[in-house]
């Protein structure tokens, strides 16, 4: 347990607070801000907090206090993180609630939508160019014409009314965070995300079309497609597994049906069902696909080729007899996914984890706390962020 010697700033919409290895400043109204002592730990990968001696200081004395504390970390690097201005809770609640705000879009929820919006915005993304990926919303521009984007304005009209209250978001956050939101609220894993993604003002920087993946192909086709990215083979099944939710239309991607029986519930059904269903061709005019026995579920020739590649396969048996495990390796990867092309401060960035991942914590510790100094402090619920530690 080493203690933190970084000063951080973090503004929120109500609450404003600096955070240091020294103290803690807290704007709770006009006028006056208060401070307290605030010691931090590092341990495991994340941040705790211990609080001491409490006073009251004028709002305009905020700003020498930071730069004092800044100055007055002596022996190593002092960051200061960008302010936000953003109640982002309300922002994931308003996208909460516009996932089931029309009944009669397919199978009831737009969660399915939200989530392929964040998927291919971030999927242009090549390492070696380093261009594309998340950032930029370039989805407003030509790439939104894309045939592998058709449909998608659906969902960036579902979310312009949730821009235009918090002009602030860039529509490159905005669309990611969108797709986080959408595979929690139908059950799935919590998703790390932070915020921190630039529009661009023009398509300078826009990506050729080809670059997102095409049902159609073979094994060689997704690797390549993920590989360019920087993705693995475990990563890439784990990704896949998103089919769990939503279904094909014709008039966008030509194909049709669900992958699964509870299209707008997010499980590890794909895998199941990918096992255990008998896959036969589809004897229709649209492109190859297949469907089960009950003609009610279908897959796509790519979906088919996951059982077809033992080094793929692998991670199909893994996730249908472990759905645990499929949640957590999603999580990582999709949250991965939507970080490609982002540049972050190169210092990497620390959250806190989920709600209720804290609250555990929070019980934990006042069953075992013993009350020294020394002792692990419970994490607050704010956003944490610092150097030196692996993302959660």
């Amino acid at each position: 347990m080493r203690r933190s010697s970084r000063v951080v700033l973090n503004l929120g919409s109500r609450k404003r607070t600096y955070s240091s290895g020294v103290r803690t400043i807290s704007q709770k109204n006009r006028g006056t801000v208060s401070v307290r002592r605030t010691q931090v730990f590092h341990k495991h990968g994340y941040a705790t907090f211990a609080t001491h001696a409490l006073r009251q200081i004028p709002t305009r004395r905020v700003a020498p206090i930071l730069l004092g504390l800044v100055a007055g970390v002596v022996g190593s690097t002092a960051v200061l993180v960008a302010a936000e201005q953003t109640n982002w809770d309300q922002v994931r609640s308003e996208i909460k609630s516009a996932i089931k705000s029309n009944p009669q879009y397919d199978d009831g929820s737009y969660g399915p939508l939200l989530i392929r919006l964040a998927w291919h915005a971030s999927g242009t993304y090549c390492r070696k160019t380093m261009s594309g990926g998340s950032n930029g919303g370039l989805m407003r521009f030509r790439e939104g014409g894309y045939g592998a984007n058709a449909g998608l304005q659906t969902a960036r009209d579902l979310l312009e009314p949730i821009k235009k209250k918090h002009p602030e978001v860039s529509y490159s956050d905005l669309w990611t965070l969108a797709g986080c939101v959408a595979v929690e609220a139908m059950g799935g894993p919590h998703i790390p995300w932070r915020s921190g993604r630039v529009d661009h003002n023009d398509d300078t920087k826009g990506t050729p079309d080809g670059r997102l993946p095409d049902a159609s192909k073979d094994r060689v086709h997704i690797r390549d497609v993920f590989y360019r990215m920087g993705f693995n083979d475990q990563e890439i099944v784990a990704l896949l597994g998103a089919h769990a939710v939503g279904r094909c239309h014709t008039d966008r991607s030509g194909y049709d049906g669900p992958w699964t029986s509870s299209p707008t519930t997010f499980t590890n059904e794909f895998f199941t069902q990918l096992k255990e269903a008998k896959w036969t061709e589809r004897n229709w005019k649209g492109p190859k696909q297949y469907e089960d026995e009950t003609k009610s579920m279908m897959m796509l020739p790519t979906d088919l080729e996951l059982l077809n590649d033992p080094q793929l396969k692998v991670w199909v048996d893994k996730y249908a007899a472990d759905e645990d495990a499929f949640f957590k390796d999603f999580a990582s990867a999709f949250s991965k996914l939507l970080e490609l092309g982002v540049e972050y401060p190169k210092e990497s960035l620390e959250k806190v984890q989920s709600k209720a991942e804290i609250h555990q914590k929070h019980e934990q510790y006042n069953k075992t706390h013993d009350k020294k100094e020394t002792s692990e402090p419970p994490t607050s619920g704010w956003r944490v962020w610092f150097g030196g530690g692996k993302k959660e």
